[in-house]
């Protein structure tokens, strides 16, 4: 599969605007000309994968089928070890069909009080995020992050979107809610980001973004 190409019209396959932030801030320095499958009006296709890659393929392969260009597609939740890996690839529903994270942060919360998970080293969770690249002809690609923390309650910060502020990463004592998108998302080609989609991100420019 080759590399994406400066100039070149990329779509980010979702709708979700939070996500589209984070991509259009990740992919930057590249010279892309990126458009949100949300702005095509691209309708979204249901995801029966039953893993981060899966549901990402799924809406890969989507958006290029339904728009001809090369989609870049993100499947990422929060995957809380004392509950069994849930919410899961099932994050977002768990936020409703209103997408209310405020009420899925206190179902994750009641979900580990019922289970006496009240002391830190019993709240661990790790953000994972797969990202696909699928280009007109079929072909995919794919790169998974993963971000280890604890889960905090009550929720700190406002910045970022989903379960971010009761997501505190490890070695840090801010969430992400409390962290500005260049804190979480800062990457080098010598340095691990931080958020799980930057550290997904930096094995995709590596293999897939042109060179600067």
């Amino acid at each position: 599969m080759r590399k994406l190409q400066k100039g070149q019209k990329l779509v980010v396959a979702t709708h979700n605007e939070g996500k589209v932030r984070e991509f259009r801030t990740l992919l930057e320095p590249f010279g892309l000309e990126l458009v949100s499958a949300g702005e095509l009006g691209l309708p979204e296709p249901e995801e029966t994968g039953t893993t981060y890659e899966e549901n990402a393929k799924i809406k890969a392969l989507a958006a290029t089928k339904a728009s001809s260009l090369w989609a870049l597609s993100d499947d990422s939740g929060l995957s809380v070890y004392a509950l069994d890996g849930d919410p899961g690839i099932y994050s977002a529903r768990w936020a409703g069909p209103n997408k209310n994270f405020d009420d899925a942060m206190v179902k994750v919360h009641t979900s580990l009080m019922e289970k006496g998970a009240m002391a830190p080293g019993k709240r661990t969770a790790a953000f994972v995020a797969v990202l696909c690249l699928a280009n007109p002809e079929g072909e995919t690609i794919c790169f998974e992050g993963r971000a280890e923390g604890t889960l905090v309650w009550p929720p700190r910060g406002t910045s970022g979107f989903g379960y971010d502020p009761m997501f505190q990463p490890d070695g840090h004592m801010r969430t992400f809610g409390e962290m500005s998108e260049s804190e979480k998302h800062a990457w080098s080609k010598d340095k691990i980001g931080l958020s799980h989609r930057s550290r997904a991100f930096s094995l995709f420019v590596k293999d897939c973004c042109p060179d600067d």
